[in-house]
Formats: structure tokens, C-alpha cells, sequence
């Protein structure tokens, strides 16, 4: 038996979902766009890159959004948004990432997009930079182990905001700056082999973003004083796998990889907990006076993903896993999902009270949801998915998004990952769906690219026409 929650979401409470242009736009060498990273990368985050665009590359055409967008932004009209996440692929702007000029066609195009948004009423968030370097920087700098690297961000980041900082209010400025640390060529397009690639080399790519973000925050707030521009970090919730003080350290020290982002765009330094962890594996960055200058210019408020939790533990001989980049050991008490990623909505109250109470800034969810292998039937004449296993999952984090606000949280707003099936950043998939609508292609690259709400469709319109009093506590599937 389950029973209505009064409703602890403010006024105001921005609902939408949440996409990156690489997993979506398609139309890969269209509108004078160069390669990017995600062009040579067919089989997800960890896979071997390839030295150009396969046809096997499900991302070359993505869900075609790139000339669809009208009619899927219409839908996320039709389901209430409030917000929308969207990245701007770097390489349709400036195809090499290094000229001088940038590309107007593809300016002109999130220009058509935004327009879009505007004529539904549809606030955008937009990220600066998700995974989708341009290629030409990666083979000809080594991507953000070059600190030439700022200076192309800089200038990038300076036409979108002069070019659209009238239009968007707000701004990520990269997309999980944490995984560079365990995803180099993805997050930071190194394309020093990892197993090469020196620990000096990977902290030094770090601090050049890190760098790079906070100009592009002064840029912004050079441009249009009352933007809001936020960091945004892949998040977990860690637990010691026992009791002993060890595993507790375990989880402390994991917390502080992910941790140390939050506090360098928050406070504008690097905690003493990072500068230990770098003197004692004899890693010296390369730090210069206007980088200490450049980092005061900190963020206005704080996003994340949320999927899952792991453990942590001291004994070596507990088998490790993976879950959204991060590693740690499974937690013997969580179901896990049909990619191993372990469902633990607790953990999302328990990372929104950590962040609040350690940087007072508010914040704002920017992905959590459900990769699952969803069937397309017909109901009553009218193709669906019946994905109660989505509703529970998103329902039941939403109950404990809804608590941390009743303990004191300040949440901007909440973006599902991703709203319309798109092709998955760790897998490559697009067997791997989160989306409220479903989007007819395979795997194997056939399908008619159709979209069809799923039965979550009308229940997350539901969640935002009533601003969330209409989510169940307890499990939705119950």
C-alpha cells in the first residue's frame, strides 16, 4: 500500500531532461562540422579508439535529432518541461577546435534550436563541453595535456557566450570534469595510451581544465553579468563495505576524487587532502600565478549525475566493478540494473545533503535514470513500452530528491537522463534506453527512427504538472 507525498518541491522547481549532442545530433560531417572524439570512439568510454568515423559508429547518426529536433522538442513540451539540457558539439563550431574564425552554420544551428525552446517556453541549460572534443585537438595537441588547450576552450567558450548568452541563463562548463582521472581519451582526449600515460600528465590535463573553467566563468560573467554557471560532477555515494575504520578511510579517500572538483570550482584552491594525495606520488603541477588568479572565479552553483553507489574497502582481494566511470565493490543489500549499475535512490539524499552542507551552494541534478532494454508492444492499437521498472526507479529517487529538500537541500532543478532514447556513452548502445520516448533503432543500426511514448511518458507529465506531488512513497511498482 502506498500513499501520497505532499509535496516539498518549491515554486519554481525547474523539471526537464538532460542529453549531450554526441549521443543524439547525428548529421556527424553535416553543417561544416569536424570530427570529434565520439566520431572514432564505436564502442563506449573504456574501448579502443579507432583513427576515423566506422560505420559501425551508431553516433554518426545518433537519433537524428539534428533535423528532428523540432518534433522531440515538442514532446518534451508536450510532458511539461520546464528545462532542457543540451550540449553544443564543440566541432560544429570550430571544426578543428584551433581557428580563429568559428563555423556559422553551426552557430546558426542551436540558434534554430533555441528558438524551439523559446517557442515552448522551455528554459535551456547548456554544457559547454560533454565528451565531444574536437578530434584535430586530441591527434595534434594531446588534448588537455597541452596547456594550449585553455586558450582554445577560452576562445569557444567566448562566441556561445556572446552569441547566445542573451538566450541561456544556464551554463555547465564541462561535463563530469572528474572522469578525466579515469577516462582520458573521453574526458579529456589524451591520446596517450593509459596504460602510458604518467600520473604527473593526467593531474597536470586536470588542472588545465579545471583553469579553463573558471576563465570561462569570468568570460560569462564578463559578457552577461547575471548568468549562472555551474560545474558539474559525476557523483556516487560511497559506503566502507564493513565497519572497520579502514574500509571507512577507503570510502573517504574515493569521496575526495570526486570531492576535490567540487571544492576547487567552489573555493577557488586545491584542498590540502589533494595536494597530500599529489606530493606523495611525487606529482608537482605546473601552477602559475594567473592560474591561482583565474581559479577564484568560482561557480554560482554546483550539478551533477546521480546512478548508483558503490563500496569501498581496504582487502585487495574484493573484486572491484565499474558503475558511470567511477570504480569501487558491489554492495551486497542493492538490486543492481541489467548493466550491473547498483539502484540505491538513499544514496541520492545522502549526496545531496554531503554537497549542500559542504559548499552552501545550491544545486541542481542534472542526470539520473534507468539504462534498460525496453520492448516496443502495442496497447490498444498504440505502440508503447510498458517500463514500470523506469517509473519505480525515477519515482522512488524523486521521493528521496523530495526529502533531501525537506532537510534543508537548495535544488534548482531535476534533468532525467535522457528523455528520448539516445545512444549510451559507456556502451555504445541504443539497446541501452532511459528515455520517456522510444526511438525505433538498433543496435545493428536499422530501425525507422519513429518515436513512441513509453508508458513513463505520461508519468513524469504527470510528476511536473503537479511539481512532484503526484510521486508515491515507497516503490511506485508496489
Amino acid at each position: 500500500m502506498t500513499t501520497a507525498t505532499t509535496s516539498a518541491f518549491p515554486e519554481g522547481f525547474l523539471w526537464g531532461g538532460a542529453t549531450a549532442a554526441n549521443q543524439l545530433e547525428g548529421a556527424y560531417d553535416e553543417g561544416g562540422k569536424g570530427l570529434s572524439i565520439q566520431d572514432v570512439m564505436p564502442r563506449g568510454i573504456m574501448a579502443p579508439w579507432t583513427e576515423g568515423p566506422t560505420a559501425d559508429n551508431l553516433k554518426l547518426e545518433g537519433i537524428d535529432f539534428y533535423h528532428r529536433y523540432a518534433e522531440d522538442i515538442a514532446l518534451f513540451a508536450e510532458m511539461g518541461f520546464t528545462v532542457f539540457r543540451l550540449s553544443i558539439a564543440w566541432s560544429r563550431i570550430f571544426p578543428n577546435g584551433d581557428e580563429d574564425q568559428p563555423n556559422e552554420d553551426g552557430l546558426a544551428f542551436y540558434d534554430r534550436v533555441l528558438d524551439e525552446l523559446e517557442r515552448h517556453g522551455i528554459e535551456p541549460l547548456v554544457t559547454i563541453s560533454h565528451y565531444e572534443t574536437p578530434l584535430h585537438l586530441a591527434q595534434a595537441y594531446d588534448g588537455w595535456v597541452s596547456r594550449e588547450m585553455i586558450g582554445f576552450y577560452e576562445r569557444y567558450a567566448r562566441v556561445l557566450f556572446e552569441r547566445y548568452g542573451h538566450r541561456v541563463k544556464y551554463w555547465l562548463t564541462f561535463n563530469e570534469i572528474n572522469a578525466l582521472l579515469f577516462a582520458p581519451f573521453m574526458a579529456g582526449a589524451i591520446t596517450t595510451p593509459p596504460e602510458e600515460l604518467s600520473l604527473a600528465d593526467r593531474y597536470q590535463a586536470m588542472h588545465h581544465q579545471l583553469v579553463a573553467s573558471a576563465l570561462a566563468t569570468k568570460v560569462a560573467r564578463d559578457i552577461v553579468p547575471d548568468v549562472q554557471v555551474g560545474c558539474m560532477i559525476a557523483s556516487m555515494a560511497y559506503y566502507p563495505l564493513t565497519p572497520d575504520p579502514r574500509d571507512v578511510l577507503a570510502a573517504l579517500q574515493a569521496e575526495h576524487e570526486t570531492l576535490a572538483f567540487g571544492d576547487v570550482h567552489v573555493r577557488g584552491e586545491y584542498p590540502g587532502y589533494l595536494l597530500r594525495h599529489l606530493r606523495e606520488h611525487g606529482v608537482e603541477l605546473e601552477v602559475s600565478d594567473a592560474d591561482r588568479e583565474a581559479l577564484q572565479h568560482t561557480v554560482d552553483f554546483v550539478s551533477f549525475s546521480y546512478y548508483m553507489s558503490l563500496c569501498q574497502t581496504s582487502d585487495p582481494t574484493k573484486k572491484g566493478t565499474m558503475g558511470n566511470i567511477l570504480p569501487g565493490v558491489p554492495n551486497p543489500h542493492l538490486p543492481t540494473s541489467e548493466w550491473g549499475w547498483q539502484i540505491d535512490p538513499v544514496g541520492l539524499r545522502l549526496v545531496l545533503n554531503q554537497y549542500w552542507e559542504r559548499w552552501g551552494k545550491p544545486l541542481f541534478i542534472v542526470e539520473n535514470g534507468l539504462g534498460a532494454k525496453d520492448e516496443l508492444v502495442e496497447v490498444n492499437g498504440v505502440k508503447t513500452v510498458l517500463d514500470d521498472y523506469r517509473i519505480a526507479y525515477l519515482n522512488d529517487h524523486l521521493v528521496q530528491v523530495g526529502e533531501a529538500i525537506a532537510d534543508g537541500v537548495q535544488l534548482l532543478g531535476y534533468t532525467s537522463w535522457g528523455p528520448i532514447d539516445l545512444v549510451s556513452a559507456s556502451t555504445a548502445q541504443l539497446s541501452k534506453r532511459y528515455g520517456f520516448i522510444y526511438v525505433d533503432r538498433n543496435d545493428d543500426g536499422t530501425g525507422t527512427l519513429a518515436r513512441y511514448k513509453k508508458k513513463s511518458f505520461d508519468w513524469y507529465a504527470d510528476v511536473i504538472r503537479t511539481n512532484g506531488a503526484s510521486l508515491r512513497a515507497g516503490s511506485a511498482s508496489s
